[in-house]
């Protein structure tokens, strides 16, 4: 990459039951095992919540930014991504990702083409876990049901 426009910066410390904080000091989180790895879980997060919430706002906004290059109008969408981790056959752990749009004011073929779109050519979140995570893309109307197919007059 030749021109970096934006550099993050987290520093963790005691791992999984420690915490994070930027180096702003905008994010200050504990972070907590989940109940279901064997942890005690309760009121901190963990690595997958915050790579599912930065995957899904990086996603919207891939979304959007297609949307607006293709002059295609949608009342709204919003994002959930769904990661999960589990043990390889080959030792360690995996993640996998499911990233839903859901969209209001636009038809199926239309949102899957702007979410497949988003995915395969904007997202960097996409770009990077290509190769290494499974990650599926799916789109539903707002209330979490089917869009409505194109209507072929």
């Amino acid at each position: 990459m030749s021109d970096i426009l934006y550099t993050a910066q987290a520093t963790a410390h005691g791992g999984r039951e420690g915490s994070v904080k930027s180096s702003d000091g905008v994010l200050d989180l504990k972070l907590a095992v989940p109940k279901e790895l064997g942890g005690p879980g309760g009121a901190a997060t963990n690595p997958e919540q915050l790579f599912a919430a930065g995957y899904a706002a990086c996603f919207e906004s891939a979304i959007r930014f297609v949307g607006r290059q293709r002059h295609v109008k949608f009342d709204d969408v919003q994002v959930t991504a769904e990661v999960g981790i589990g043990k390889r056959d080959a030792g360690g752990f995996q993640l996998a990702v499911k990233l839903t749009a859901a969209f209001t004011g636009l038809e199926y073929a239309q949102a899957n083409d702007l979410a497949q779109a988003a995915h395969h050519d904007i997202c960097p979140y996409s770009h990077a876990t290509r190769g290494n995570v499974e990650v599926t893309v799916a789109v539903t109307g707002a209330d979490g049901q089917p869009l409505p197919a194109t209507n072929a007059s």
